[in-house]
């Protein structure tokens, strides 16, 4: 995880925004440092930006992440759907979720942002399974990643963009091959175009295909 961004990203304005928004800032970075470990599941800003024009590109309105930390990731989709948009997360709890509550008040983002508690799965399956979201984040227990994913997959309009973060954790970690096989069940998917973007610890990032003729009269 990279503390400080790039001058050349700076420079160029493609995170001066999500700066602004204190995404890239000390306040939110401090407090997650402060964590520890688990700061390491933190995303850097460069991720925050490209999860900003990703939902941007596909004019997402309605989001739901799954995995929230601190709120960096959460702010960043807050940022995209606008005023009147709605982003909501689910994950966290205790003192990640206080110092996420503090960012998202900070970047007057609370109207836009609905947390949801308890266990991630149970909240998606709670939504009708009919196209409600414009993009899907996931960012959470890799071993949960095919769980999240056929949850979420019914639930994304046809067009719209599920992310799944950290593809590319290295070998040696216990996360490898879940990792492994959540690829290879997307890879294998026939309801989704995915690719795997080199960004930071690596981003399968899936479009999912218009609905077909003979599939809209099952």
């Amino acid at each position: 995880m990279t503390r400080t961004l790039s001058a050349s990203l700076i420079e160029s304005g493609t995170v001066s925004r999500l700066e602004d928004l204190e995404l890239a800032g000390e306040p939110v970075a401090n407090s997650t440092f402060a964590l520890g470990n688990v700061a390491e599941m933190h995303i850097p800003a460069e991720e925050g930006a490209l999860l900003t024009f990703l939902a941007r590109l596909t004019s997402a309105r309605t989001i739901i992440e799954v995995g929230a930390l601190t709120g960096y990731s959460t702010m960043a989709l807050a940022e995209a759907v606008g005023p009147g948009g709605s982003v909501i997360t689910c994950g966290s709890t205790g003192k990640w979720a206080q110092i996420a509550r503090t960012a998202w008040h900070r970047a007057g983002f609370t109207d836009r942002i609905e947390p949801i508690f308890g266990p991630a799965t149970e909240t998606i399956r709670a939504f009708p399974e009919c196209p409600l979201f414009d993009l899907a984040f996931i960012d959470a227990d890799k071993a949960r990643y095919v769980e999240y994913w056929e949850a979420l997959v019914p639930r994304v309009r046809p067009g719209g963009l599920l992310i799944a973060d950290r593809m590319m954790s290295p070998q040696e970690t216990g996360n490898a091959r879940a990792i492994g096989e959540f690829d290879a069940y997307v890879q294998a998917d026939h309801r989704v175009e995915p690719v795997l973007p080199t960004v930071t610890d690596g981003i399968t990032v899936a479009r999912k295909k218009p609905i077909q003729p003979q599939e809209a009269g099952r």
